[in-house]
């Protein structure tokens, strides 16, 4: 065997190594693999098989998730990176699993969509990258937007937009800012998510609510403040009607408590209750079944409040904004490119 042999099966091994086990034909040509070699490494009972056309996994077995983000970068070629539900998971947001793992490449590119491969040319390529290992992805927003822009229900937007802000790995600001940045066609569902985080929404349960309360043209609440008696705190209620003095919950794991969250449950109502704030319990069943009986529950509740003096509570808001996205929405600062 020849010292330059020796050489080119170290930096396949390195590139294997590297990658996952994955590798591109171009890749395997420029460590001096033959053709011959390559078709001897991929026949029926051979220790490689073809992953996407040109790109290859150096293992037996069922490719991870990693290898097949790898090897969709591959065949998607230089400069792609990985978008959609595949980028929101590697940045540890959760969301719908799929097989399908979506790529932007540069508008100019032929590439086609095959396999797992979904190719989206465009020419918006994202100006920051980040990388976790060899796999190039783009920054959260943009990953929840091209997600929703695929989704054809307002429940499923609205849990990704909820789970990338409650997470704590997207500013609702970046969100608008993509949603305004980015194309009109398909965005109808982003920019109502969008807009119930900016009224404090969290979920689709208090969504359904704040829609009840809306059709029913009642006094709006304030959604998932924090309130405070002078400097203690107190609780954060789903819903808060601060003049009222009247707080609304819906319970939507009320199915699945554990006794400890049952028992904190507990505990937040009698705070809540020792400060004199009415507490309404909803569950997302009755919102969807039940929307009179919940209408006349908050309608009967406003009426009792009426008659009695403002409770001294301090409320302070934790949503961006109230009731409307900002026209001006805060583009995304600069990122250098960065392993998580």
């Amino acid at each position: 065997m020849t010292r330059s042999t020796r050489h080119d099966q170290a930096a396949l091994a390195a590139t294997l190594a590297r990658q996952y086990q994955v590798i591109g034909r171009r890749q395997v040509v420029a460590h001096g693999m033959t053709a011959s070699a390559l078709r001897q490494r991929l026949r029926a009972d051979g220790p490689w098989q073809r992953l996407l056309p040109g790109v290859f996994l150096a293992v037996t077995g069922t490719p991870t998730s990693d290898q097949r983000n790898v090897a969709a970068l591959l065949y998607a070629g230089s400069g792609s990176v990985i978008t959609g539900t595949a980028a929101l998971r590697l940045w540890g947001v959760n969301a719908p699993h799929t097989s399908v793992i979506d790529v932007l490449i540069p508008a100019a590119r032929k590439r086609s969509s095959t396999g797992f491969v979904r190719v989206h040319p465009t020419l918006r390529m994202p100006e920051d990258v980040f990388t976790v290992g060899p796999v190039r992805l783009v920054p959260v927003a943009r990953a929840v937007a091209d997600t929703a822009r695929c989704l054809t229900k307002l429940a499923d937007v609205r849990a990704i937009v909820a789970a990338a802000v409650q997470q704590d790995k997207c500013r609702p600001d970046l969100l608008a800012a993509e949603l305004l940045d980015g194309p009109v066609q398909g965005s109808a569902l982003l920019r109502v998510a969008v807009g119930d985080v900016y009224d404090g929404i969290r979920s689709n349960p208090e969504a359904d609510l704040k829609q009840l309360i809306r059709q029913a043209k009642l006094p709006e609440p304030i959604f998932n403040p924090e309130l405070y008696a002078g400097d203690e705190f107190i609780a954060s209620p789903d819903a808060w009607w601060p003049d009222a003095g009247i707080a609304g919950e819906v319970d939507s794991r009320a199915y699945h408590l554990s006794p400890q969250d049952h028992e904190r449950t507990l505990e937040r109502d009698a705070r809540m209750a020792a400060h004199g704030i009415t507490v309404l319990h909803f569950t997302p069943r009755q919102l969807r079944t039940q929307p009179a009986r919940v209408i006349a529950a908050i309608k009967s509740a406003l009426a009792a409040a009426s008659s009695r003096p403002r409770l001294p509570i301090r409320t302070i808001t934790t949503s961006p904004g109230q009731a409307r996205i900002p026209r001006n929405a805060m583009k995304p600062q600069s990122h250098s490119v960065r392993t998580r």
